[in-house]
């Protein structure tokens, strides 16, 4: 029997902290969207390419989904429905945790993602992520019988993205619904980001792990000098990390620099993992007022498209 070559998009959708990134990650075997216990880490969509023989999909991590309207909130929701237009699967992450102590809170999260992918004109597969952490498997009971009750048609794989429980089952469902078609990636291809993009979201990694917890969202990280050629086997990097007020410059920086030396080391190391090779890299925060209201800017950035 001949095989059958698929391609397809999956495009991931949940609300803030369900864990898509952390799914994404665990999906294609290394790091290429960032991680925070803080929600809306993410800001754009992120892809990754998954290849098993003739099996090949782009997964988008998006923007998690949210009911907050103010500053960049609504360009991130925007720019997570706005995948949906290239999605040929549609898996939605939910925090079964989270549901399985408040049963409450998952009918209005729902509510807008079976407005979007309810009509059943894509396949649609659900994780409830975060099964492993539910001691009495009995209070996921009620939480699977809500979803099915909302999205009927939908396939549910109770997961652990942080350890890998049901991840590889919900793979192989995932692959088995994408159309036919040619491959559109070589198959050590990872993702579809430029790695100038990936290194700026590494540092904001750091960023969001290293402050507290307001300022982060008025951080931005954009690579402004990529040099691979003044020293073979050592790339510099100069990144600036963008803030909305004077104010917050002393608090990215911390007491005598050791805030910023030490995001620094740890950006570092994880983009010298991402090269493979050696990085010399130099911060330094520049104060741009109220830029989340800068729409040039944020165009630049990426977000809401």
């Amino acid at each position: 029997m001949e095989n059958v070559s698929r391609f397809g998009h999956v495009v991931m959708l949940g609300p803030t902290n369900a864990g898509k990134s952390t799914l994404l990650n665990r999906l294609i075997g290394q790091k290429i969207s960032i991680v925070s216990p803080k929600p809306q880490t993410t800001r754009n969509s992120i892809s990754g390419i998954i290849t098993q023989g003739d099996l090949q999909a782009v997964f988008l991590d998006t923007p998690g989904l949210h009911r907050q309207k103010r500053g960049i909130a609504p360009l991130l929701l925007r720019s997570a429905y706005a995948a949906l237009g290239q999605a040929d699967v549609v898996l939605l992450i939910l925090d079964a945790a989270q549901y399985a102590r408040r049963l409450d809170g998952l009918a209005p999260d729902l509510r807008p993602i079976v407005k979007a992918v309810g009509d059943g004109r894509l396949p649609v597969l659900i994780a409830l992520n975060k099964a492993d952490v539910v001691r009495e498997k009995a209070r996921l009971l009620p939480v699977l019988a809500a979803v099915s009750e909302a999205l009927p048609a939908a396939e549910i794989f109770p997961i652990s993205a942080l350890t890998g429980l049901g991840v590889d089952d919900l793979l192989t469902a995932l692959l088995s619904r994408l159309p036919q078609g040619a491959h559109q990636f070589d198959p050590d291809e990872v993702s579809t980001a430029p790695v100038r993009f990936l290194a700026a979201e590494i540092v904001r990694e750091k960023l969001f792990l290293a402050l507290g917890e307001e300022l982060p969202y008025s951080t931005a990280v954009t690579i402004e000098d990529w040099d691979e050629q003044s020293k073979p086997g050592l790339t510099k990097i100069r990144a600036a990390i963008h803030v909305a007020r004077e104010s917050h410059k002393p608090m990215v920086i911390g007491k005598g620099g050791e805030r910023l030396k030490d995001v620094g080391q740890k950006a570092r190391a994880d983009i010298e993992e991402m090269l493979g090779g050696q990085v010399f890299l130099e911060l330094w925060v520049k104060v741009r007022p109220d830029w989340t209201d800068d729409r040039a800017f944020l165009r630049d950035l990426g977000l809401g498209q």
